[in-house]
């Protein structure tokens, strides 16, 4: 080998060095110390082992504005590239705050716009790993195009590739926009934060005081205004939570979905389920202990689980076919639904639908939360995004009423008249317009007029008695079609299966159009 051969090998084992260093080992273990691992740190932890591919390793800005020309670094502040995930091959950026503390510039964003191009054109999902101080103030409206430059690949991408953002530091300003649109937002609790303005400026603008934890923390975000949709406790349980997700998810819609391997057998009865849903119709129960006893493994990955609890949205898989399960929960407000839980479920539904995922949903729903705070608050626009989803979906829709369908929230959740192709109910569901009492205070008003005491009870629940026995069942809707079958609960694992196989190759053709226009 030449002298000067060897110094071109060896001024590139240094240029590779460098980069990996990134701001230096003083910031490296300042990032440590704050519980963070670094950009390089993530990405190898999150992937394969040895299936990390990077792009743009040696990029450098070329801002000479206030001394940044004094000063580089290779790859600019964010490492991209791509990268394998149980298999999956993915494209991912990881942004790097021991430079400039992240800070986006014209460089920087280049190269993740650059990275979306390339899984927007391979159809593999995008992973986005946020650590940033927002834009690069130094590079002035440079940093601003960036970001818009970002948001329109965002835009692209949705509902064509799965996009997943993991929040592992902050991200505010116009940076929030970017995971705001992807599919799925991961949060790291104590470390990272999302907000439009921070708390200097909201105390200076509305004089209120608050922390960055609690105005834009993983808690906050998971808890309370629902931007985010898994809440982890380090940054480790995150990596896992997203490898789970993936596991469920295709690369884009262009592709099937492959079996998930399972040893748990299709045709087991679901006996813990025999007695879960109680014959008080008052008494709430958990859901979720239905979806356990269901799914394979009794594993569920459920989506948004601290927001809206009213509802649960997650994904599973029956005989290896992966779902994407909505279901009311009775133990939380009685599974009403309300402004936040159709807005979750919504998108869910939407997200299932554009990438071919069959929905199962599960209902026990009294009907629509009462209130000036829920009417005010825009109720029947929400509402409305829950309803356009089913209707709009083309992807296999089975609905099993387990108890109470009631009202107009019996139609919004997957009815037969908005088109779901299965629908089954236990011997305890019940489909009517309302409750027996509210119904028989309104139908029989006149008949109650004048009774008091004994004769007022006696009557009432003798009417109550024969509403029930007409309408608190599954069967008038069965003779009318809206129901396909009535089965037993320990029968629910096998009957869903069977009819995900049926509707395998389900194809709707849609009418022609540039694209609905969904309540916003």
């Amino acid at each position: 080998m030449t002298d000067l051969l060897q110094q071109k090998r060896e001024q590139l084992v240094e240029l590779r060095k460098q980069a990996s260093l990134g701001g230096g080992p003083a910031r490296i273990e300042k990032q440590h110390a704050q519980g963070k691992y670094t950009a390089r740190e993530r990405i190898e932890r999150l992937t394969d082992p040895g299936s990390f591919l990077e792009f743009d390793r040696f990029v450098k800005h070329k801002c000479t504005s206030f001394g940044m020309d004094k000063q580089h670094y290779l790859g600019d502040g964010v490492v991209t590239g791509v990268a394998e995930i149980n298999g999956q091959k993915v494209a991912l950026y990881s942004q790097d705050f021991t430079c400039w503390g992240g800070a986006l510039g014209a460089a920087h964003a280049k190269k993740i716009c650059k990275i979306m191009d390339f899984a927007l054109e391979n159809r593999i999902p995008m992973i986005g790993i946020n650590d940033s101080g927002g834009a690069r103030i130094q590079e002035g409206v440079e940093g601003l195009a960036g970001y818009a430059e970002i948001f329109y690949r965002n835009v692209k991408c949705s509902g064509v590739i799965p996009q997943i953002s993991l929040i592992m530091g902050p991200c505010a300003g116009g940076a929030v926009y970017s995971p705001a649109i992807t599919d799925f937002i991961f949060m790291v609790e104590n470390t990272s934060y999302m907000f439009v303005t921070g708390p200097d400026v909201i105390k200076t603008v509305t004089h209120e005081e608050i922390t960055k934890e609690e105005l834009g923390g993983a808690k906050t975000h998971n808890q309370k205004s629902g931007v985010a949709n898994f809440n982890c406790a380090d940054e480790d349980e995150c990596f896992e939570r997203v490898r789970e997700l993936l596991a469920y998810i295709p690369a884009s819609n262009f592709r099937k979905q492959e079996k998930k391997y399972s040893g748990d057998s299709v045709y087991r009865d679901n006996t813990k389920i025999k007695e879960t849903v109680p014959a008080n119709p008052k008494k709430p129960y958990d859901m979720r202990d239905i979806i356990l006893d269901v799914v394979d493994d009794g594993h569920f990955l459920e989506v948004s689980k601290d927001f809206a609890m009213n509802i649960l949205t997650g994904f599973g898989s029956i005989g290896g076919i992966k779902i994407g399960i909505v279901a009311n929960q009775p133990a939380v407000l009685a599974g009403v639904l309300d402004i936040d839980s159709s807005c979750k479920a919504a998108r869910f539904v939407r997200f299932c639908d554009a990438f071919d995922i069959p929905v199962v949903t599960l209902v026990d729903v009294p009907g629509f939360l009462p209130g000036t705070v829920q009417e005010h608050g825009g109720i029947i626009k929400h509402g409305s995004k829950l309803l356009y989803a089913y209707a709009e979906a083309t992807v296999p829709l089975i609905t099993l009423i387990t108890r109470k369908a009631y009202g107009g929230a019996y139609d919004v959740m997957a009815s037969k008249h908005i088109r779901a192709d299965v629908n089954l109910a236990y011997p305890t569901g019940e489909i009517a317009v309302m409750g027996a009492d509210g119904a028989v205070n309104i139908i029989f008003r006149n008949e109650l007029v004048g009774l008091e005491g004994k004769a007022y009870d006696d009557k009432k629940a003798e009417l109550v008695k024969a509403y029930e026995d007409q309408f608190a069942n599954p069967y008038r809707a069965a003779e009318l079609g809206y129901l396909d079958a009535v089965i037993l609960p320990e029968e629910t694992r096998v009957r869903l299966y069977e009819y995900l196989q049926v509707l395998k190759d389900k194809k709707i053709e849609k009418p022609m159009r540039k694209h609905g226009n969904i309540q916003l």
